[in-house]
């Protein structure tokens, strides 16, 4: 008789994240010659750096048990009405967008749209975000995203700085700017050497170089900006308005008041507060500052039918081109909330989302009007938010109805938003003044507070796609039409080396969406939040015990922001021993761009060391680099596994070289799906890393975002983990690096939930399969592609780079026609040209059952054959599937069929086409058309295929 204990499924979750069986786990270990997992294990890694202990994580436990134990943790938040404002308003998300986008792994799990072929539906929709902001600020530029408005605010710090004519070194910051914002800023500041002075916003300094005003105002105030912004231009400085999208519906907006920067966030569009996020961020410029403008932009091209196709316009400059000398970093954007907001857009139009903002107003004065009867003096402008003399009688009463006003310094602000009701403010009034209210009454008295001379005249969302979709079916249809020109994990595997694309299991998306998550405000008292920091402080404990580290904060909000996070506490420490002096960052070659430019941006001087033939860090050139500059030297940045995907075996020396030379190791975690419960990077040696948790830890990427990055630290830099002036006080030694003290916290629960049903056994076999499925990949591909860099034993790590440089010289087909080609195959490309140009990097995760690793071999190897037939004479390369790929319906459906090989082909070059075809939308899209015709503007509604 079967035990109970045998029927009880705890490690069920297991067997449903791991894609091969136990059956073909077994015909893919026998191809590699080994018996098991632990022998693939033990003769993959170095000896020195495995960890056969059970990590402390506990065992894995049912979906359904581990979504109740968070529902009860969950269910310690206490959901108050926010009205505390700060940049973070209470928002009805429509539910067509809830339920199509944002819980829609069509939507959710795509990739960063760097194969724009198959990227044009999250293309078009973060082309609306652009458009929606350049029309609502009146600026005719804007990016596809940033992480949060802090962030954007101190991007737009150092654009001002490289774009201005003022050649001072002061940047100056408005005593009306949120206090999270000017917190960032002096920590991004420091590094750069800025000098951040503050004061009222009539008063900026000849010597600065760029003044950042908030527009309205953090305590509600709204300012006339042409004034400010006559005087900073004649400074030859730079005006940065920090802005509210609701606000610039009613508000003559920042670009029509001579505004050169405007940033801000996109939240209150349709995005959950999520107890700080994510959340969009989004910088706009004056034209002129594109060529300089932070992070992702979308641009409008032709493919090679001269359709017009969108791509990412300039996406590589800072981190790749720039490197070193860049001043900011674009990984990771935020594109998966900010189509949110741009479909917030689309779904309520220019009507809608005028009368949403009149309400939330006409709501304000009404409260003006109740708290100046009750003889509280408030500001005489606004749009959302009044201040007036309070303190802990009025707060007292708020809470006591579920309410939380920002109350501080004697002063209590209250911020309103479209979720609140007559009955809501009612409420609100008689927290506020003790006094019960007739709203319908005091509506006739409503104090106004826009005057007139700030009313915006200009019109605003008025292209067609802003006009067109106002029922759910018409809003429904678009959606699903825009998700079906993507390719996303729904379709198939998206093998891309260097980030990793496992399965985002439903269960751990599930509680994003729950109100004790999704509905708090990131700076509620922490009497109200008792089930996040329990939460946190948990998965804190895991990812401490899985690193190896002693302390890690959750902060960074991007992979990218955790580099520089971690390469700040290496600096802080370092000053704290009074070697401040120390700012000599040690790179290898092969390092992600992201890698350099972070260090630039924390005022390093990159050294670039050497790799060897193998691929590993060229250890004499390392050593000459640390004996040289050892009384500067601050910090190694490695990857482990490396960057070319092997485990280098020296790495312990690695550490201990630069150790004896005063400097720390900073280990780049984005190869940490690699480590996960069989080694761990605390006890290698290195002294911090960041987790991609929108890697390792099952968060989607969302196509390009959200992401989170916190560092892990040992002990000795756990005094220098980031700050936070608004959430935990003044005392830190470090400033902040994210607008919110969690990050976007309310992705958190992804990876709690991801940790809490796999367990230490099942991590540990996630790795484990993760090694098994690279390796048996290269293995099927080695007589077809060389495998360019191998490690102990011949084997790779989790992702293998094969190369394309001996085909291309013979044959003329390059490793951008083999990415093209694989969308034929039903396939996302590899990555390519990364970190070796010429080359193709396979990254196939856990997750992906043998069946669909065998059916990308399949196709990578039927390619083989295609170039085979150019090598041999038989096809000219020009002529070549390989060259006309991708293949489109259109292309098929042509009257006249002119090529050089079939239609069957050209689109169905395989049965599992035949079965079921995903077609890209366009055709190869011209890259040096769009860099030439830079237009970032949503085209005219017929232009679009399909229109």
């Amino acid at each position: 008789m079967t035990r109970l204990q045998d029927l009880l499924q705890t490690n069920d979750f297991t067997r449903r994240h791991i894609g091969p069986s136990e059956a073909e786990q077994a015909e893919m270990l026998a191809l590699l010659g080994v018996s098991n997992l632990e022998e693939l294990t033990e003769t993959t890694l170095p000896a020195a750096i495995q960890f056969n202990d059970a990590l402390q994580t506990g065992d894995g436990m049912p979906e359904a048990q581990a979504l109740a134990e968070l529902k009860a943790l969950a269910s310690k938040n206490k959901v108050f009405r926010s009205y505390i404002g700060m940049g973070y308003y209470g928002t009805h998300v429509p539910p067509v967008i809830l339920r199509n986008m944002l819980e829609n792994p069509g939507w959710y799990t795509a990739y960063t749209p760097y194969q724009a072929e198959i990227s044009q539906g999250r293309l078009e929709m973060l082309l609306n975000f652009q458009q929606a902001v350049q029309d609502l600020t009146g600026m005719p530029v804007s990016n596809a995203s940033l992480l949060d408005e802090a962030t954007a605010a101190a991007e737009a710090m150092t654009l001002a700085k490289r774009q201005g004519k003022n050649k001072g070194n002061v940047f100056y910051v408005a005593d009306n700017v949120h206090p999270q914002t000017l917190d960032v800023i002096r920590t991004r500041a420091e590094y750069f050497g800025y000098e951040v002075q503050t004061g009222h916003a009539d008063n900026v300094p000849a010597e600065a170089f760029g003044a950042l005003v908030q527009y309205p105002g953090t305590h509600g105030e709204v300012l006339d900006l042409a004034p400010i912004a006559e005087k900073v231009h004649a400074n030859g400085a730079a005006l940065i308005v920090a802005t509210d999208l609701l606000a610039c519906a009613l508000l003559t907006p920042p670009g029509e008041q001579g505004a050169d920067i405007v940033v801000g966030s996109a939240q209150r569009f349709g995005v959950p507060m999520g107890f700080g996020g994510p959340h969009a961020a989004f910088l706009a410029c004056q034209k002129g500052f594109e060529r300089s403008m932070p992070g992702r932009v979308i641009g409008v091209s032709k493919d090679a039918r001269g359709n017009t196709a969108l791509r990412m316009a300039m996406q590589t400059r800072e981190q790749h081109i720039r490197r070193e000398k860049a001043t900011s970093n674009i990984c990771t954007a935020q594109a998966l909330l900010a189509n949110m907001a741009a479909a917030y857009a689309v779904y309520h139009g220019p009507e809608g989302v005028r009368t949403i903002a009149e309400r939330v107003h006409r709501m304000t004065g009404i409260l003006a009007k109740a708290l100046n009867d009750a003889g509280l003096k408030t500001n005489e402008t606004f749009f959302d938010t009044v201040t007036f003399e309070g303190g802990d009688e009025v707060k007292g009463r708020a809470e006591a109805k579920g309410i939380n006003f920002r109350v501080e310094g004697g002063k209590v602000s209250i911020s309103l938003d479209e979720t609140v009701t007559v009955q809501d403010l009612a409420d609100i009034i008689e927290a506020a003044t003790g006094q019960s209210a007739d709203v319908d009454a005091l509506d006739s008295g409503a104090v106004e507070g826009i005057p007139a001379g700030f009313k915006r005249q200009s019109d605003f969302l008025t292209h067609p796609v802003f006009n067109t979709h106002r029922s759910e079916h018409g809003m429904l249809r678009y959606l699903k039409a825009l998700e079906n020109k993507d390719y996303s994990l729904v379709h198939g595997m998206i093998p891309l080396g260097s980030c990793t694309m496992k399965l985002n299991a439903t269960t751990e998306m599930i509680p994003v969406t729950w109100p004790e998550f999704g509905g708090l405000h990131p700076f509620a008292p922490a009497s109200q939040t008792e089930g996040y920091a329990a939460m946190l402080a948990e998965l804190e404990r895991w990812l401490a015990d899985i690193t190896g580290y002693d302390a890690v904060s959750l902060q960074p909000n991007s992979g990218a922001q955790g580099e520089y996070a971690g390469l700040l506490v290496i600096r802080k420490y370092h000053e704290s021993r009074g070697e401040g002096h120390r700012n000599i960052c040690l790179i290898p070659a092969s390092a992600h761009g992201t890698n350099p430019a972070s260090a630039a941006m924390m005022g390093m001087q990159v050294v670039v060391v050497k790799t060897d033939d193998k691929g590993n860090i060229d250890f004499e050139d390392l050593k000459a680099q640390a004996e040289k500059h050892s009384d500067n030297l601050a910090a190694l940045m490695i990857t482990y596994p490396s960057t070319h995907g092997v485990y280098e075996e020296n790495v312990k020396e690695v550490c201990d070289l630069i150790h004896g030379h005063g400097g720390q190791v900073y280990l780049d975690g984005a190869n940490m799906n690699a480590q996960v419960g069989v080694a761990k990077p605390g006890l290698i040696g290195s002294d911090v890393s960041h987790l991609n948790l929108h890697k390792t830890f099952a968060i989607p990427h969302g196509g390009g975002g959200p992401g989170m990055g916190p560092i892990g630290v040992k002990a000795h830099l756990a005094p220098f983990l980031p700050g936070h002036s608004v959430a935990y006080g003044s005392d830190s030694q470090t400033g902040a690096v994210s607008a919110a003290p969690y990050g976007s916290a309310s992705i958190l629960p992804i990876s709690y939930l991801y940790i809490k049903l796999l367990g230490a056994r099942g991590l540990r076999e996630s790795t484990q399969v993760a090694l098994l499925s690279a390796n048996y990949i290269a293995k099927r591909l080695e007589g077809a592609y060389p495998v360019l860099y191998t490690g102990r034993g011949g084997r790779v790590a989790h992702e293998c780079i094969i190369d394309i440089r001996p085909l291309k010289a013979a044959s003329g087909i390059s490793e951008e026609d083999i990415a093209k080609r694989l969308m034929d195959y039903g396939f996302h490309a590899p990555t390519m040209s990364f970190p070796v140009p010429g080359t193709l990097m396979i990254e196939p995760t856990e997750s992906e059952p043998k069946a669909e690793l065998d059916r990308f071999v399949d196709a990578m190897l039927s390619i083989r054959r295609e170039i085979q037939e150019v090598q041999d004479g038989t096809m000219a390369a020009a002529d070549s599937p390989l060259k006309h790929a991708p293949h489109t319906l259109r292309d098929l459906t042509d009257a006249e069929w002119t090529r050089a090989y079939s239609r069957e082909t050209g689109a169905f070059p395989s049965g599992h086409q035949k079965a079921w075809k995903y077609w890209p939308a366009v055709n190869r899209v011209d890259n040096v058309y769009g860099d030439r015709n830079f237009v970032c503007s949503c085209p005219p509604i017929e232009e679009y295929i399909g229109a």
